[in-house]
């Protein structure tokens, strides 16, 4: 039996890109898809565009709880046997779901399929291979190796174990990862299958300390404690922040020395806080 996909894509006030990530799901070849747009309520030109594919697509806007209530809701309405979801300024590459479909259908027990990604710029173009690792689940604690948009998990998986956790606001996919990764080996394809766009708006830079103080709790209310590489990014961040905050100059010497010290300050404060 061919396995059939549900791409859900939560969207807010994303107009500028939202069309090339329509296109890039709307052109994968060779697979049964259903495509559902979970908008929150946008006022840029987002429902233009959804209009424009209406033909093509399910969409919904109305306000929601945010991303992960979205994707949420995006699932929930959907009925597809694999379940991925991309984010309104994210892309596919071509031949991406049927590559994926490839590896579920010929390894009936592998749950989730990850591939690797590629950073990429507003125009599309590549800054980077994104920093994606072979399937290692200590290793998956210490660091997020996997690019959400390149991510794909079986219906069933999220029937058993739930779905994205709607508490968080950044690290709501690296949760599930985490969650998941408990009781399945997750099946790594070396293959390019994604872009995810990196720029200052983004919440994983434009929102740096939030993000990581989210990760950091997070850790604490699933294992109890934060591995130390969390904590310290966090520290790092917090700092560099403040020194951008109140105009520093990194090459100054004495900047340079409060910056050592406010980090282990921050460091400790860490410890305490996620690892006891």
């Amino acid at each position: 039996m061919t396995l059939t996909f549900s791409v859900i894509t939560p969207s807010y006030n994303q107009g500028q890109f939202i069309e090339r990530t329509i296109q890039s799901v709307l052109s994968q070849d060779g697979v049964v898809l259903e495509y559902l747009v979970c908008d929150g309520g946008s006022s840029d030109q987002t429902i233009d565009v959804l209009r424009q594919y209406q033909h093509r697509l399910r969409w919904v806007s109305e306000p929601d709880g945010g991303q992960a209530d979205a994707v949420n809701k995006g699932i929930e309405q959907t009925t597809g046997d694999i379940i991925a979801w991309l984010n309104s300024d994210d892309v596919y590459y071509p031949a991406a779901l049927s590559r994926v479909q490839h590896i579920f259908e010929t390894h009936p027990e592998v749950q989730v399929v990850y591939g690797d990604a590629y950073h990429i710029d507003e125009n599309d173009g590549v800054i980077e291979l994104y920093p994606t690792a072979s399937w290692d689940y200590q290793t998956l604690k210490e660091v997020c190796f996997l690019c959400q948009p390149a991510t794909f998990f079986r219906r069933q998986l999220v029937e058993k174990h739930g779905l994205l956790d709607i508490s968080l606001k950044f690290c709501m996919d690296y949760e599930l990862w985490l969650r998941y990764g408990k009781i399945t080996n997750f099946f790594y394809l070396p293959q390019v299958l994604a872009g995810s766009r990196l720029y200052q708006d983004t919440k994983t830079l434009g929102q740096r300390v939030a993000v990581h103080y989210e990760i950091n709790e997070m850790m604490v209310s699933k294992f109890t404690f934060s591995p130390e590489k969390w904590v310290l990014a966090y520290a790092s961040v917090l700092v560099e922040d403040r020194d951008k905050a109140e105009g520093r100059d990194p090459t100054d010497l004495g900047v340079q020395v409060q910056r050592t010290n406010e980090f282990f300050l921050e460091a400790f404060r860490g410890y305490q806080r996620c690892v006891g």
